[in-house]
Order: structure tokens, then sequence, then C-alpha cells
């Protein structure tokens, strides 16, 4: 159309307008979803963002130059791109989820396909702009593109976390804007199909290509069934994308494991270890306990040790998936797990971030305070679960616990993130308690590590309720000792403490593992 005389109908000028809005949307979604895939994958959230977003906004510069290269026939260009965008946009989520486990380099993989994308839609706007110039003023084509533009991404970043990730997933997600992509090329196939010979490839290409991502979206989870069974050395009996993660359920003859993102939490052959180690060496140490705060524990194991004690009146879950809560309640192998504890009728849930929550609860004339604190939040593995390990968070739980209480917090292994456990440790003293770490076996895990601090008023523990299979009076004094090899060795992390503004805790995490892993 760059070379033709006449200028475009008004009709469908406007209709390309609105291209403009639905283009810009589509690609926004590709960038989020790109992002969030690979924070899931490869953890590190902010990391992962970061680097996406920019490596996208580079290949959109990229895409803009190319532009320049398109002389004739801008119409045909545009339609071919946007069925381009449609089929790699589109299946990029599926792609990077099957390969990822049979690629050497994942991330090659990863950028490739985030660049590709990239590119194409850098080459959607500069198209547009110039298809549109014989019918606007350059100011007024300007604003109005932009106008579009802008507007689109707010939608695309609306409709990401509270539509998109919970009800469809990124997989069905991605399928679904391929063919609003591809639609897009159809639309336009047809307000310029005067304007344009040869129109039976570009239909033909459009149809294919959009009975193809028809298929895929109505095939995710299949496709997500594939990409688990080669990802998981257990059968897949469940999974599912929640707005928050990932939750993922295996089951061999006599094992059944959870995964979150990818990460064990347990398995049902030894979790009764850490479990017990992670609530009786505190609550067993404190006197006739009543209240209970469990922070994270949303498949009722904690909850399930602490109505062991008798003398407990009511606990207060706060976890923030309610798809856990529904999961653990649900299922009959794991409500025969957690032994129903979900729906005791001593027990309260609340579904937020524990963070919020804290600070709500302490803000209020009506706070609540607890004879003993479980924090069972998944390792600091990224920034937005790192200030849940800041001693913003624990002088937040101070100010909810009776002078006589306790707190635990689950604190990675001593043996592999020795630097990232002394780091919690220090961080729970530094928001004024007094500390007692200690460590227990684990054999899905290997050797784990717990911080339990108190305000004076806690005891190494005698007495235990009776069918533990684990904890006892002899074994508690061997899980407060730790061996050389399970000491901080960096000199320079001896005194460091977890802020919100350094997120020490997070960055040294991620190195210890990698190192060990690698």
């Amino acid at each position: 159309m760059g070379d033709r005389k006449e200028r475009t109908p008004l009709r469908a000028a406007f209709v390309l307008l609105l291209s403009v809005f639905v283009i810009a949307t589509c690609g926004l979604i590709y960038e989020l979803i790109a992002g969030a895939l690979a924070s899931y994958l490869l953890g590190d959230s902010v990391t992962q963002f970061s680097t996406i977003i920019g490596c996208y906004l580079f290949s959109m510069g990229i895409g803009s130059w190319f532009s320049q290269f398109f002389q004739r026939d801008l119409i045909r260009v545009f339609i071919r791109v946007e069925i381009l965008v449609g089929l790699v946009g589109g299946c990029s989520a599926a792609i990077l989820f099957l390969a990822f486990e049979h690629v050497a380099s994942f991330r090659i993989l990863l950028y490739s396909l985030v660049g590709i994308t990239g590119i194409l839609v850098g080459l959607e706007i500069p198209i547009l702009m110039r298809i549109l110039q014989k019918e606007y003023a350059f100011k007024d084509l300007v604003s109005k593109v932009f106008t579009f533009d802008y507007i689109g991404a707010l939608l695309a970043s609306l409709l990401f976390p509270l539509v998109l990730v919970p009800h469809l997933g990124l997989v069905r997600s991605s399928f679904l804007f391929g063919l609003i992509n591809i639609g897009v090329a159809l639309g336009t196939l047809h307000f310029f199909r005067r304007d344009l010979r040869a129109r039976s490839a570009l239909f033909l290409g459009g149809i294919l290509g959009s009975l193809f991502l028809i298929i895929g979206f109505i095939y995710a989870d299949q496709v997500m069934a594939v990409a688990d069974a080669s990802s998981f050395p257990d059968r897949v009996i469940y999974s599912k994308q929640t707005h928050y993660q990932r939750i993922v359920l295996t089951q061999s003859s006599h094992d059944l494991r959870l995964y979150l993102n990818g990460n064990l939490q347990f398995s049902s052959r030894d979790e009764y270890r850490y479990h017990e180690a992670l609530v009786h060496v505190g609550l067993a140490g404190i006197k006739a306990p009543k209240k209970i705060l469990i922070l994270g524990g949303g498949d009722g194991l904690a909850a399930r040790e602490v109505l062991k004690y008798p003398s407990i009146e009511s606990i207060h879950l706060v976890d923030l998936d309610p798809e856990m809560i529904r999961l653990f309640t649900a299922n009959e192998m794991l409500t025969k797990l957690n032994q129903d504890s979900l729906r005791s009728p001593k027990l309260t849930v609340t579904n937020a971030d524990a963070f919020v929550w804290l600070r709500e609860n302490n803000g209020s004339p009506r706070a609540e305070r607890f004879d003993f604190i479980i924090v069972d939040f998944p390792d600091p593995s990224n920034f937005s679960i790192g200030k849940l390990y800041s001693d913003t968070l624990y002088r937040e739980l101070r100010k909810c616990l009776n002078p006589s209480g306790a707190v635990v917090i689950q604190s990675t292994s001593p043996f592999v993130a020795r630097n990232s456990f002394r780091i919690v440790e220090n961080t729970l003293h530094a928001a004024g308690f007094r500390v007692n770490p200690y460590h227990t076996n684990v054999p899905s895990f290997g050797e784990w590590g717990y911080v339990l601090g108190d305000l004076g008023g806690w005891n190494v523990p005698t007495v235990f309720p009776p069918g533990l299979g684990y904890i006892a009076k002899d074994v508690v004094p061997l899980l407060l000792q730790f061996p050389i090899d399970m000491q901080g060795n960096d000199p320079g992390l001896k005194d460091a403490v977890n802020k919100l503004n350094n997120q020490i805790l997070v960055r040294t995490f991620e190195r210890e593992w990698e190192e060990y892993l690698h």
C-alpha cells in the first residue's frame, strides 16, 4: 500500500487503529507470559522479569529499525507479520514448557523466542503508521496510535494477573492471544481485500495458523501433562496453574509428592520428620499453649501436628493460595495425610499475603496475640519470597507474640546454604528474639534447618505428645548441635541481616544452591 496514491478508506483506517489496541495487548501478554514462565522454571522473578523485559524491548527496537526496509505492499507485510506473531507468540509457552527438560541451554531458547517475538511486534506499529499516514496528519497519527497502544498495554497488565493466569494458565493464554493476532491479520485482509492481489495464500495461512492455535488451546492441558511427565520422576496425578504458583502432585507405589513451581515441598514417606521437627521442638517447650498462628502451611501438615496438643484452643492459618487449601481439604489421599486437619473446628483459614496480614493484625485495636507462630514459607529463591524472611516481617511477628511464646522459621538447608541459614538466624536476632537454631535430616531433602526464636519463655522440651514417629526427648539435644560443615564460612556474611532494601538472603541463597547443584 506504500506505493498507492489514494487515501486509506476511513472505516478501514479506524479498524487499523483498533488493531493497534489489540496488538499492543497481545504483545505485552507475550512478554508477561515469558517473564512468568521463566520465573517459575528458573526462579528469581526479579531477575527473570528484568532480563525478559530488557530483551523484549531491545528486540522491538530492532524490529522497528527493520521496518524501514519494507517499501511496498505494506498491508500484505502487516498481515504476514500478524500471522507470524500469532504463531510464534502463541506457541511460545507450550514450546518452553515442553523443552525445559530436554534442551542443553534453556535460556538460549527462551531469549531466542522472546527476541523473535519482540522483533515481529516491533515491526507492527511502524508499518501501521505508514499505512495510515495518508489518512491523518502526522501529529494526529502519532497521538492516536500511541493512545491506542498505551490503553492496550493497560488492558494487558490487568488481564494477565486477574483473569488469564488464574483461569486459563500460561499455555492456554498464549494460544488465545496468538489467535487474536491472527484474527487481526484476517480482519485486515477482509477490509483491504480489494487492494490486495493473490489474497488466497494469505487467507490460507491465516486459517491454517488459526486451526493450529485452536487445537493447541483445546489441548493445552494435555500439552502440560506431557511437559510434566518429562519433568517429574513419578506419575503426575494433579497439576494446576493457580494465580500464584504451579501445583503438581505426583504418585508412585509408596510415595506422594507435592511440587510448587517445580520445587519439591514434601514426600509422604518422610514428611513427618520435617513437620515434627518444625512444630514440636518449639511448641512442646511452651507451657500450655492455646493460640497458634501458622504462616504458609496450606497443606495442613503443620496444623496436623499442632492439633496433637490438648491445650490448643485455636489455630489461625494464613496462606496466600486458596487452591492449596481446596486441594488439601478435598483430595482423599491428602486429607488422609494431614488427618483432615484443615476441617478442624479449632482452625481458621485466611487467604492473604502474610506480610500484609501481619501488619493489618498488629495495627488493629483487636489484634490477635499468639503463643506459638510457625513460619513455613518456601525457600527464599526470589525477592517476593525474600521479603518474608526480612527483619521487617520478623518485627511484626514479635508484636503479635505473647511474652512467653516462641516462633519457628523454616530456614533451608544449613549444609547446602550454610551462609543463608546464618542470615536467617542473624535477622531473627536483629528483630529482638533470642535464637536457637536446629536441624534435622529429611531423606527427600537431606539436612534441613530451622531457627527458633523466643522472648525468654521457651525451654528445651522433654515431654511430647504420644504417637510421634521421630521427635523424642533424646533426639532434641542432638538437633541443637551443628557440626563444622554446617556453620557459616563467609566472614563477610557473619553479621549480615536480610532487609527489605538489600535482600541479601536471596542473592546468597541463589549463589549457594547454584554452586551446590553445578
